[in-house]
């Protein structure tokens, strides 16, 4: 899949590592707590620095359905956007949640006047979420929280495997009826 145009955004599936993409913001699915300690959020504080952390905690709690933005540290983007998908780390979540997470991270976005912007697939490791549902709930979000007027000009999803990357396409393509 080369990618999806939708309100003059392009939408794409890539398999790769989060934490070496070159983005304005990455999207950090994480705990109402701000504790980084494991998944994609101990990948950001490893490779970024616990500055990160430190910086997000001082804004915790956060509830399911907001989320806050940091600097990145030592990492290629620009800003991390902390979006919970769980209250807890370590914790339970919903597809429900994902949706929201995903929402509310596209809403800071946007106020941060980001370009690019990188999710992971927001609740499937951790939270414990099958690949294929969690990727539809994020694209479900990304088509009914874009606007024409929207800074965003690309948004990736990402997944680490390749059997992941074939479900990110499959959402995409499920939920844009490409």
């Amino acid at each position: 899949m080369k990618g999806i145009n939708y309100k003059g955004v392009k939408i794409i599936a890539l398999k790769g590592d989060i934490t070496n993409l070159e983005a304005e913001c990455i999207v950090n699915p994480a705990n109402s707590l701000m504790i980084m300690g494991g998944g994609v959020a101990g990948a950001i504080k490893r490779k970024g620095g616990s500055e990160i952390e430190e910086e997000a905690m001082r804004h915790a709690p956060v509830p399911v359905g907001q989320s806050i933005v940091t600097m990145a540290g030592g990492l290629k983007c620009r800003y991390i956007i902390h979006s919970p998908t769980m209250e807890k780390p370590g914790g339970e979540t919903s597809l429900e949640n994902v949706y929201s997470a995903a929402s509310s991270a596209l809403k800071k976005a946007k106020e941060v006047k980001c370009k690019k912007l990188v999710f992971p697939v927001l609740g499937s490791g951790v939270g414990g979420l099958p690949v294929l549902e969690s990727s539809k709930k994020i694209a479900e979000a990304i088509k009914e929280n874009l606007s024409d007027k929207s800074s965003i000009r690309e948004i990736i999803i990402c997944g680490l495997t390749h059997p992941t990357l074939i479900k990110i396409c499959e959402a995409l393509k499920t939920v844009f009826h490409e």
